[in-house]
């Protein structure tokens, strides 16, 4: 097929040209690209029809048919709350993180000597977490507030010393934290009690290991935790406060009042509402819990000339070092979007914010006084930017001339609703509300003034806020738009991202995030859409969901798949509930083994784990396959209560494993069944389908093989596909029962009302990023998707045979090809030189690279993933400065250099590297400019290597003093 036979798209997405691919090809020993598959993909997997896709738009018609479902969509003035609030990104931030590509294509930063611009401000959002809870411990993010409440509930009972099991929540929490809350601890045999807080701990059984307290309330009510948890502490249960950042700047930090671990959503922050995602939650604790939180933290370490650097801390917590026994699951991070929210916090300032949040509780204080003088009864005394109304027998008329009005509000029940203001609120949508409520109501809408009832406050005076915030410069030097501009640009220079290179992660998947996917992500229709709002006002979302998801469908070859998971993480999770469902369904309770091979990813443990299941892991056999034999025996042994295996295809070591058709076949036999993580679709779209070759379920990354970009470790779209009798046990939500966009509902059913209840807190989750797969997909068409994997295969497999000469290419398959994606092996060449690797991927920053992927899955080796977005230009120019490093290791080989005392292991090379005096083996250009085309266009990391141990052992996590950063001497 020729290029003018694919849509524009395509051929601007794929990186190298026919040209190029046959160049590729005859490197590769074959006449055409059909040649290459039979020694790839077992023919009992091949799929040989063309997928369904409909024919590719061009750009401009994709970005038409984009606007035309934008224009379904329809943004009320929202006043519903529930943890979600309308706000202004700052266009300084949209123009310069959200839109630049600096930004959303860097991958989590696990190289932190070239992530040092976004460390930064992921310890600034830590600074401001810390700052605003009063808590001495924050974390880098989490997926959003339900699923951080429920991270907080796995804590506590993990640090508890005996075996109690009971988790009680407020009553007055929002519906979907609930929610969200019960499907994660019902596997873990926690028993969740919801309790009204107003009548204290009574009644509450001696079995609580932990308490969750909401201030304010979903209802708005602010009341006094202190003496909740007094009594809790003198019970010995641990206490989580859910909270709201912007209430903060007003109200006492519940870490000053006793809280252990407090929780919620920095969305308001800059964020938009984007239909429920993707969001920052958070996440901070008391001292001393700091090895026990969930997800990323980061810390000040020093460099190799003893400055202070920036790195990932307590990395030993990661989950393909802990496995089965992770905290949780790594994979639950909002890196750009908690980039967003510190920028803001930063560009706002502590007087900015308090500003902010005194505007907005004088609207809500506005309301409440107009809605008395109207006649009508205020439930709360006391509120921050919520007021529930009494409305007997009218709530239904209320809502519906509010709506009429351009206006949502919430509905509690028939004779109630509720109503929240947020940054956007003025005194034009304060005076239109009570308009509305009057007229529904039958009062008198003219009685008193909006601007005068906004100087009342409604806040306790007993909990105002007395300690200050945010006093560290970053939050305190950029507040013109100047300075915020030019701090944004000296961030993104520290940093390497896709804009600079490629990124050739293995597993990661780091291809093209092209512009016009980006496009519609901050347009009004969809950025400024409430998750819960009425499903008229989302019909265009309800189009581009059923698009995505039948689409994603017919790719994998499953029955249905969800959109709702929020990551792969939650992907995977609903996977497995998904199966556990189903046994449970059919009376086998039992069935609670997960048999997950040694290879495979440490995010399945951890995820089987949280699902309630035991891990046993089945070994891999010498060319890095699952072991047939064992597996066949472990299944023997495990036959009655075997619930599932869980495999990544192609395998993590990447081939393609010519038994898999007999693995699922295996396991079926005995009545489990078979997860296939998605991780490497990329080399399966278009070629094979999960759901054609045996899997019962997979998650996919939207993040990888769609083009979500990572955004520096989230934000993630993790679907679960599932064959049809998983169907009904896909994830549900109590707030839209039917998992139809059109049928949302205000009304509050638990997750035992259905059978699987939610893993996200909005029921599409992290809708506000479809666009960019829905555009991805539309624009590829069938055969520009089956052409992309293809590609990303014939790469790979390029890649593998320029560099087989030099280093050893660990697993191949029976034709001695790989996936789409190849491991090269440094474990004899660090026997025999000392160099290691970690030394090859420092010293591929020197030439401008972010390494691949290191020591996964097997030890002291690099996995390579080159995608199918690089051009052969690209590709070659990695290669190049592969066998240019391998010659600098031959000299080390040779005796001229010592490992210690080589480029290799001084890498990478600052500027600072180069002043003073030299004393090394090797030339100032042999470290600085190892090949010529160094010397025009060169990438200079701000720090050296950094000293991960010093950083563990010496724990700092948030702002250091700026005086830490002068030049050592």
């Amino acid at each position: 097929m020729s290029d003018h036979s694919r849509s524009d798209f395509a051929r601007r997405h794929i990186g190298p040209d026919e040209h190029s691919a046959n160049l590729m090809l005859s490197t590769l020993e074959v006449a055409q690209r059909d040649d290459l598959w039979p020694q790839i993909i077992p023919a009992s997997i091949r799929q040989l029809e063309p997928l369904r896709i409909p024919e590719p738009l061009g750009e401009v018609e994709a970005l038409d048919e984009l606007r035309r479902l934008a224009g379904m969509n329809t943004p009320a003035v929202s006043m519903i709350g529930m943890g979600y609030y309308d706000t202004h990104t700052p266009a300084v931030i949209v123009r310069n993180v959200l839109e630049n590509p600096g930004w959303y294509t860097a991958y989590t930063p696990y190289q932190p000597e070239i992530s040092q611009g976004r460390l930064e401000v992921l310890l600034a959002f830590q600074t401001m977490i810390e700052d605003l809870t009063g808590l001495p411990v924050a974390g880098a993010s989490l997926l959003d507030e339900p699923t951080a409440v429920a991270e907080a509930m796995s804590l506590m009972n993990r640090v508890t010393k005996d075996d109690r099991s009971t988790f009680v929540v407020d009553a007055d929490t929002h519906p979907q934290t609930l929610a969200v809350v019960q499907t994660r601890a019902e596997p873990l045999g926690i028993d969740v009690q919801v309790v009204d807080m107003s009548e204290g701990l009574q009644g509450v059984s001696d079995d609580v290991f932990g308490l969750l307290v909401s201030y304010p309330g979903s209802s708005g009510r602010i009341t006094d935790p202190r003496p909740l948890i007094e009594t809790a502490k003198a019970r010995n249960i641990h206490v989580a406060v859910t909270s709201d950042l912007l209430a903060l700047t007003l109200l006492t930090p519940p870490g000053e009042m006793g809280a252990d671990i407090v929780v919620g959503s920095a969305q308001r922050f800059g964020v938009p509402m984007a239909c429920g995602g993707p969001h920052a939650g958070f996440m901070s604790v008391r001292a001393g819990w700091e090895r026990h939180m969930p997800g990323r933290l980061v810390g000040v370490s020093v460099d190799s000339h003893g400055d202070p650097a920036y790195r990932l801390a307590l990395q030993t917590r990661e989950q393909h070092i802990r496995r089965e026994k992770a905290t949780s699951n790594i994979c639950t991070a909002q890196v750009l979007l908690a980039v967003v929210s510190a920028l803001y916090a930063s560009y706002h300032g502590p007087r900015g914010l308090i500003e902010i949040a005194q505007r907005v509780h004088g609207h809500a204080s506005a309301i409440a006084t107009r809605m008395e003088h109207i006649g009508l009864d205020v439930s709360h005394s006391e509120f921050f930017d919520t007021v529930r109304i009494e409305t007997p027998d009218c709530a239904d008329r209320v809502v519906a001339e509010a709506a009429r009005r351009g206006i949502d509000i919430r509905r509690l029940d028939a004779d109630t609703v509720s109503v929240t203001t947020d940054e956007v609120t003025t005194s034009t949508h304060v005076d239109t509300l009570i308009t509305a409520v009057a007229e529904a109501m039958g009062g008198d809408a003219s009685v008193g003034s909006t601007d005068d009832a906004e100087s009342m406050s409604r806040l306790p005076a007993n909990l105002l806020r007395k300690s200050p915030f945010l006093a560290h410069p970053i939050f305190n030097d950029h507040h013109s738009e100047t300075a915020m501009m030019r701090y944004l640009r000296r961030l993104a220079d520290r940093d390497l991202a896709l804009d600079r290179t490629m990124i050739p992660l293995g597993s990661c998947t780091m291809k093209l995030n092209a512009a016009t996917e980006m496009a519609a992500i901050t347009w009004p229709e969809f950025a400024k859409i409430h998750p819960f709002a009425p499903g008229d006002n989302m019909a265009g979302y309800a189009r581009m969901i059923a698009d995505l998801e039948g689409w994603l469908a017919e790719i994998t070859g499953y029955a249905a798949v969800s959109i709702q998971p929020n990551a792969g993480s939650q992907g995977e999770f609903a996977g497995l509930l998904a199966i556990r469902g189903y046994h449970r369904s059919r009376g086998d309770d039992q069935r609670t083994v997960c048999l997950i091979p040694s290879s495979a990813h440490g995010t399945n443990a951890a995820s089987a784990v949280m699902a309630g299941m035991r891990v046993v892991v089945v070994p891999c056999d010498d060319q890095g396959n699952v072991d047939v034999e064992a597996l066949q025996s472990l299944v023997a042994e495990h036959a009655d209560v075997l619930a599932a295996l869980m495999i990544t295809y192609p395998s993590t070591h990447g081939v393609f494993e010519e038994s898999v058709v007999e693995i699922c076949k295996i396991v079926h036999n005995a009545g489990g069944q078979v997860y296939v993580d998605g991780a490497n679709l990329n080399a399966l779209v278009g070629l094979a389908a999960p759901g054609s070759f045996g899997a019962d379920v997979s998650h996919l990354n939207l993040h990888k093989t769609f083009c979500i970009p990572h955004g520096g470790g989230g934000p993630g779209v993790g679907p679960v596909g599932v064959a049809a009798h998983l169907v009904p046990f896909l994830p549900r939500h109590p707030l839209a029962p039917r998992g139809d966009i059109a049928e949302t509902v205000e009304t509050a059913a638990t997750a035992a009302d259905v059978p699987v209840g939610p893993v996200s807190g909005a029921p599409w989750g992290s809708a506000g990023i479809l666009p960019i797969p829905w555009a991805y997909v539309r624009m590829m068409g069938g055969q520009g998707l089956t052409r992309a994997t293809e590609q990303a295969i014939i790469s790979a497999n390029y890649v593998a045979k320029r560099l087989e000469g030099a280093y050893p290419v660990l697993y191949t398959g029976a034709h001695g090809r790989v996936a789409h994606e190849c491991i090269i092996d440094l474990r004899g060449i660090t026997k025999d030189t000392g160099v290691t690797v970690d030394d090859v991927a420092k010293r591929l920053i020197d030439y401008g690279f972010h390494a691949p992927t290191m020591s996964f899955p097997v030890a002291g080796t690099l996995m390579i993933e080159p995608t199918e977005s690089e051009d052969l230009r690209e590709l070659d120019r990695f290669v190049d400065a592969m066998l240019a490093i391998r010659r600098e290791i031959a000299r080390v080989e040779a005796g001229e250099w010592t490992a210690e005392d080589s480029p290799l292991r001084a890498a990478p090379h600052t500027v600072a590297t180069f002043m003073g005096e030299w004393d090394h083996p090797y030339t100032r250009e042999e470290a600085a400019f190892p090949v010529a085309t160094l010397r025009q266009d060169r990438y200079w990391p701000p720090v050296g290597r950094i000293d991960g141990a010093f950083g563990d052992r010496n724990l700092v996590c948030s702002c250091p003093a700026p005086e830490s950063f002068a030049t050592s001497s």
